[in-house]
């Protein structure tokens, strides 16, 4: 059964009211791959009424209405992917589609869709429940950002959006606590993960330079930030204290992380796996093509490259779920009359870091000083595809299994470091878990560019297309790479796309048909280099293209089939 989207749905469960209506800009699809759904599936689990209002019409009170309103608080999200993001192209084109609205055209997801839902709770219901803001449009802003649409440093959202609270990162344990701590009559203010706005600052916490001094001052902004990314890890991360004005953001230290047996809790709880039928009459939605018959293995991510904000939302220690409870998923998805026997994908944010993690990370949280991976791999790390071999071929035996991809993305760095499993592991890949092409994102190969995006070198490169193409030719099977690239990242010149254009054709032997133009998206190392115009390591000035044709140029070259931007090759 669905959460109640309608009167008429809290009407046969035998409610009059709910306890948290959630409010976001994606479609409702029950999946454990949907945060709201999570996030609604574990209240719903803890013994609350929770009912969802996805994609409500903005010009009327006809949807943000029709629940009523919540008992406990508002849960407000901007949806899977940051609204800005999936309104707009990176040189700032409207788009379009949108892979997450049913019929696929993008006119149901307003710009800064947590903003607006905020204000349209506020203009209809003058005094209500508290409204929290949560999903990864609200945690990637929670502090002063650089915001790349408006071309300027913005307020920490919960004071743009007029919100009571705001949840960051991964939930699942806050907003229990949250929601206990309303219904019991108090005040959430110690809830790990929240940020709240107050009128006076909290001495104990690490004090963040001010609004008005990131706005001034480019090296303060640098300063906030490297604050800011260095206290996301739940074991030494301190609170932060940011003057706003005259008032205070306050974000009370992460949320203690999930641990096996509770990440297998969430994933098995009863998801419908299926757009809810208010959706259907709208049509289909493409992103449920992809989530449907998919298993997320495990959170987190530690490549640390510039441009990701997966260290800040999920964390950089890998947390993951339990063989059995993947296996029981996979073999749950055979139970359907809709699935072919086909598995999406079996992986996270990267496939092949699931199943180990540094023991002194783990006991101690991760390392100030230094990364997991860059420039070259921590000894500390020993990576191991052991199990993640293990659970492939067992994944591969269940009855009504015909294939299971690995479409995650794949650290080829980690591939090649894994002296014992590497190699078996890249050989089960080939012969049984990708179908014609592997995806890999190498992003760029000039060491210039690759240094300040945080990626592996290019020799990495080599040596794994070596080793691809030596175990395709023994599979007898002609599959290929194809390659993530970007463009126009800071730091990038036109003669860094000559440089990756000759190298993917004398040495990669291909043609590149794919590259996208960096967007500078909140809370990352490269939207800081991107406004700036510094290096954060040493200060020093940073070339950053800003011109909309000479980024689409860049990508051009990488992408033009002959070679006809010999001009600037130098420059």
């Amino acid at each position: 059964m669905f959460l109640p989207t309608t009167r008429a749905e809290m009407k046969k469960r035998g409610w009059r009211h709910l306890d948290v209506i959630l409010v976001t800009s994606d479609a409702y699809i029950d999946s454990p791959y949907m945060g709201v759904a999570v996030v609604g599936r574990i209240l719903e689990k803890a013994g609350y009424r929770v009912g969802i209002i996805a994609q409500p019409d903005i010009a009327s009170d006809i949807d943000i209405k029709r629940l009523g309103e919540p008992k406990l608080f508002w849960g407000v999200s901007g949806g899977s992917v940051d609204s800005m993001v999936s309104n707009y192209t990176a040189t700032k084109k409207f788009r379009s589609d949108d892979d997450y609205t049913p019929g696929g055209k993008n006119t149901k997801r307003p710009d800064r869709a947590s903003l607006v839902y905020t204000n349209l709770i506020r203009q209809y219901y003058k005094e209500t429940a508290p409204i929290v803001l949560g999903g990864i449009e609200a945690s990637l802003r929670r502090v002063s950002h650089y915001d790349f649409w408006s071309n300027k440093v913005r307020k920490p959202i919960i004071f743009d959006a007029k919100a009571d609270y705001l949840i960051y990162g991964m939930a699942e344990k806050s907003v229990i606590e949250f929601a206990d701590a309303i219904k019991n009559g108090k005040q959430p203010l110690h809830v790990r993960g929240l940020s709240y706005i107050s009128k006076e600052p909290k001495d104990e916490y690490l004090q963040l330079p001010s609004h008005d001094e990131v706005l001034r001052d480019k090296n303060r902004f640098i300063d906030m930030f490297e604050l800011f990314y260095d206290n996301n890890d739940p074991i030494t991360a301190k609170g932060l204290c940011q003057k706003v004005d005259s008032r205070y953001l306050i974000q009370n230290p992460p949320s203690l992380y999930l641990d096996a047996k509770e990440m297998d809790e969430v994933s098995e709880i009863s998801y419908e796996r299926d757009l809810h039928p208010y959706h259907q009459k709208d049509g289909k939605v493409k992103a449920l093509e992809t989530i449907k018959f998919s298993i997320s293995t495990h959170q987190g991510c530690y490549g640390e490259c510039s441009f990701c904000a997966i260290s800040v939302h999920q964390g950089r220690t890998i947390r993951s779920r339990s063989e059995e409870s993947i296996l029981k998923e996979a073999k749950l998805f055979t139970t359907y009359k809709d699935f072919k026997g086909i598995i999406s994908d079996i992986g996270g944010p990267t496939a092949n870091m699931y199943g180990f993690e540094c023991s002194k990370k783990l006991s101690k949280g991760s390392c100030e000083e230094k990364s997991c991976m860059f420039p070259t791999m921590c000894k500390a790390l020993k990576p191991t595809h052991q199990r993640q071999i293990e659970l492939l071929r067992k994944v591969r035996k269940i009855d009504g299994i015909k294939k299971a991809f690995v479409a995650s993305g794949v650290r080829y760095d980690l591939i090649s470091d894994d002296k014992a499993y590497g190699y078996e592991y890249l050989k089960e890949i080939v012969n049984h878990h990708i179908s014609g092409q592997m995806k890999i994102a190498p992003e760029h190969i000039d060491d210039e560019i690759l240094e300040l995006m945080g990626k592996p070198n290019k020799q990495a490169l080599i040596d794994f297309k070596v080793l691809f193409d030596k175990l395709n030719k023994e599979s007898g099977k002609k599959q290929f790479l194809t390659y993530y690239l970007i463009a126009a990242h800071p730091g990038c010149k036109e003669k860094h796309m000559l440089h990756l254009k000759d190298f993917a054709t004398n040495i990669l032997r291909m043609s590149p048909e794919q590259a996208q133009v960096f967007t500078p998206t909140p809370s990352t190392y490269s939207t800081l280099m991107y406004y700036t115009e510094l290096d954060p390591k040493t200060r020093k000035p940073l070339f950053v293209e800003k011109d909309v044709l000479k980024k689409e140029r860049q990508k051009q070259i990488v992408v033009a089939k002959e070679r006809c931007f010999k001009s600037g090759f130098d420059s």
